[in-house]
């Protein structure tokens, strides 16, 4: 049997109840035998990008974020879309870490869960594609109308979804196992 992987996960919200969350969770009670989650809510925690701090002098919680991913076999990241756009906050966090190589060669992968998400989906793939993460176009997943598809109880009530949610975790699997 396998060691269980450490798997950094993002949430790109500022709701502490939103359906990125609830994916996330429905995503670890999938995968707990095979993946430790470490969950990052606070990204609002993390002080607005400056890049005179990001080699010298960084800020102790960004190092801390940095060493999550760094020290993490694959991060993923679940945002929804803003104005057609990734939430400040998480491109603010990504910011923080364009001047390292932490990303570089990571298995990384993107769930987008929104009500569109095509546009915000579309700019996370080119800023990691940028920063050299390693996503596949089977670790990257859209999820439109994403409230319709998610009851109160947290549960994924659209038989296509929990199907893409599958397919994407049997590919980041797949990533995370290369050696």
């Amino acid at each position: 049997m396998s060691q269980k992987k450490n798997v950094f996960v993002v949430i790109g919200s500022a709701s502490r109840h939103s359906a990125n969350q609830k994916l996330i969770d429905y995503i670890n009670s999938l995968t707990s035998d095979d993946w430790t989650l470490t969950i990052y809510t606070d990204l609002k925690t993390l002080p607005h990008f400056d890049p005179e701090l990001s080699i010298d002098n960084t800020p102790a919680s960004v190092k801390e974020f940095r060493q999550y991913i760094e020290s993490a076999d694959g991060v993923i990241i679940c945002t929804p879309e803003y104005v057609f756009s990734i939430p400040s906050g998480l491109k603010n966090a990504i910011e923080w870490c364009v001047s390292t190589t932490v990303f570089s060669d990571k298995p990384v992968g993107l769930i987008t869960a929104s009500a569109s998400g095509v546009k915000g989906h579309e700019e996370i793939q080119l800023i990691m594609k940028t920063i050299m993460a390693l996503c596949t176009k089977e670790t990257t997943l859209l999820i439109q109308g994403v409230k319709g598809k998610i009851n109160e109880n947290g549960e994924i009530t659209d038989k296509e979804t929990q199907a893409a949610i599958t397919r994407f975790i049997a590919a980041f699997k797949e990533v995370l196992d290369k050696p």
